[in-house]
Parts: C-alpha cells; structure tokens; sequence
C-alpha cells in the first residue's frame, strides 16, 4: 500500500512541476590534478576495470545543497552538485583503460517516467563519452528508489571483467532499505566488486550518511566520503587516486642516475659497469685515448699517459676480467681491418701487462670496422674510430 502511495505521489508531483527545467548552477572552476604522472613513473598502477556511477535524482536533490567547496551561481542544488562531482573525477581521472556507466534512480519525466534510467550504456571509457552521460543527468523528481537503480545496476555488470567500482551519490534517502541489493551484488563479484559512496547531503540529512557508509562496509571493499571532502583538487585527486589505482614499483629516473659513477647517466651509458676511475667517452665507455695513424698499430709515447691511468684503475681492481677491444675505420677491407684491430688490441694488452704485473685477467680481441662510434664520412669520425676501448666482463 506504501508503495502504491508513492507512486500516486510522485505522479500527481511531476503533472503539477509538470518538465519545468530546473536552473543550472556555474560552479568556479576547477583545476584537476595531473595523475598521469604518477601512473607513468609507476608510482601507482591501475587497479579498477569498470566504473559504474548510480546518481540519486529523486526529488530530495532539487534542495539547495548547504555544504562547503561548491561555490556557484545561482546557489547549487544537490543535484548540481553531484553532476559537479561527477564531472570533477572526469577531468581527474588519468589515462586508463575502462569501462564506465552512468544509472540514475527516481521517478518522473526526468527518468522518462521508470524508476531508474540508464544515463550512460557501459563503454569504453573517454572523457567525451562520460561528459555525455553526465550531460544526460537533466533534472531530479520523484521518490528515491535505489533499490531499483542498483538492480539496474546489477543487469548493466553482466558483461563485464576485472575489478569493478560502484560509485554511489545520493543524500541517502530512500524508500527502501537497499541492503539486500548490495549484499546479492557482493555475494554475486565477491572481491572483484568496491562500493564507495559520496555523501550529498545537508544536516538533516545526516541518518542518510550513515545508511550510505553502511553500504560500503557491507561490501567490505570501498569506502564513504562525502561531498565538501572531495571539493578540492588535491582531495579529488586522492579520491581518485583511491578508486582507480593502487601503489606500484616506481620506475627509477635514469637520467638521474650513475650506478658506475663515471659522470655519465644510466640512459645513455652504453658500458655501465666501467671501473671507478677510468676515462669514458661521451657513451660512458672506458676508452684508452689513443689515436693510431692510418694502418698502424704502434704506439705513439705521448699517449703512455693514457695508458698508465688504465695500469692504475686495473691495480685497483685487482682480478678483474677485462677484453681490450681493438677498433678501425672503414678505410679499407673489412679482412684488413680486422687484422689491424686485433694488431692494436694487442699492443695496448702487452702495454698493460707489462706494466700491471698480473693484476687483471687481460684479454685481446679485434672488432674491425664492425663497431664505430662516430661517423666515418669525415676524417675525424674515422679518426675516432680507430681506437682501443676497454671493457670489465665480469
């Protein structure tokens, strides 16, 4: 008989209203927190697959919302305020692969005359699409049915996969205890299923609040918030961050880092195990800077010097395995080259042991014109090519 009476109620409600379009409130604007960022830098990794907004449109929501952090004009209603929140963790939410919708429960011309609409169909989701479905929200009217939004609810999951979000606005009045609803919802997507709910209310509102957080603890996964909680772009931002991600491994910048401390950052150091101390190039790789004329593989006295801070770097790693890698140009044969490169290889070796007196395990090899590092279209590209490049194996 109750139910017959609200129906009676609403309906005799929305012919005396009759579609008269209800104001719509300019809030100040609001500017969102970037947590692409965070998300890139592996800071947080995306926890949530679906997000499944149930909106209260009952008449309740026509009430001038007396709460903080919404500032508009003219003063916002309830509802307003919810499309406002709605369109807060739009601009919010960062680039992830969802799938969203959009349901509203009351009663009347708003809701095309049912107890509760289907705003938004689950799609993928963009920013454009859950704008339109936040776009659809028109008006409010009618008792308060959430019972009937979250069985509607329960039918648009049925295709869903993944972890799913239900995010529930409302002042939390309604008709019917919808208890029952939530617990078949839970019992049907167990873990996979958080319920978090926003509280829209004014103070005598408040046993509503409690029956919205109640929702929340029975699906054991979620949490209760409420609206002037959410108001700023750090708070939404972490409302967010909540609801869609979850703590990840951050990855490291590279750029500022030096794991061989040779002055040259892990991104761009192509050798990055190079012994403490020894001279790199631009690559980060221990090259003896030794310039052999054109064919030769002699070693000139100006560059004992060089090869004497290799002597020191070695006596300071003593048992380290190191290759001297012998490097041409390509002037010449690629049978040639590889010749003069093990030629080269070989002199700075002797050089070595001569001088270490066994204190690193040297070997010898030559890589030809297999390997430059410069271009060999100019004379001092080929010029840096040829050279003799020291690398710790193990």
């Amino acid at each position: 008989m109750k139910k017959i009476f609200i129906i009676i109620a609403a309906i005799t409600s929305a012919v005396i209203s009759g579609c008269a379009s209800q104001p719509t409130s300019t809030f100040e604007s609001f500017h969102a927190q970037d947590l692409n960022q965070a998300v890139s830098s592996g800071q947080f990794i995306q926890k949530t697959d679906n997000f499944f907004v149930l909106n209260d449109s009952s008449s309740s929501m026509k009430e001038n919302y007396l709460g903080g952090g919404y500032s508009a004009h003219p003063a916002a209603s309830k509802f307003s305020v919810e499309k406002e929140i709605l369109n807060r963790i739009n601009q919010t939410i960062p680039d992830l692969k969802l799938t969203s919708s959009i349901r509203s429960f009351g009663f009347g011309p708003c809701l095309s005359w049912r107890y509760s609409k289907l705003n938004l169909a689950p799609t993928t989701y963009t920013r454009s699409s859950f704008g339109s479905g936040i776009d659809a929200l028109t008006c409010a009217g009618g008792g308060s049915p959430m019972v009937s939004g979250i069985e509607g609810t329960t039918k648009d999951l049925a295709e869903t996969t993944g972890n799913i979000a239900v995010l529930i606005l409302s002042d939390g009045g309604v008709d019917y205890s919808p208890v029952p609803e939530i617990q078949a919802l839970k019992q049907r997507y167990g873990d996979k299923l958080c319920v978090y709910t926003v509280w829209v209310g004014n103070k005598n509102d408040e046993q509503g609040q409690i029956g919205l957080h109640s929702l929340s603890d029975i699906a054991g996964c979620g949490f209760s918030t409420t609206a002037d909680r959410i108001a700023s772009s750090s708070d939404m931002a972490n409302f967010v961050q909540r609801v869609f991600l979850k703590p990840g491994t951050p990855v490291a910048d590279c750029s500022k880092q030096d794991d061989d401390a040779d002055g040259i950052n892990n991104c761009i150091d192509k050798c990055p195990t190079t012994l403490k101390g020894a001279h790199v190039n631009r690559l980060g790789c221990w090259i003896v800077d030794i310039k052999f004329d054109n064919n030769k593989s002699n070693i000139k006295p100006q560059y004992f010097h060089e090869l004497d801070n290799a002597v020191t770097v070695i006596k300071h790693n003593p048992g380290a395995h190191i290759e001297v890698q012998g490097h041409t140009s390509n002037t010449g044969s690629a049978a040639h080259n590889l010749k003069l490169s093990e030629r080269r290889a070989q002199a700075v070796k002797d050089y070595l042991i001569r001088n270490t007196q066994g204190s690193g395990m040297l070997t010898a090899r030559g890589y030809g014109l297999t390997q430059p590092i410069d271009t060999n279209e100019t004379e001092e590209g080929r010029a840096n090519n040829r050279r003799v490049q020291l690398e710790v194996l193990k």
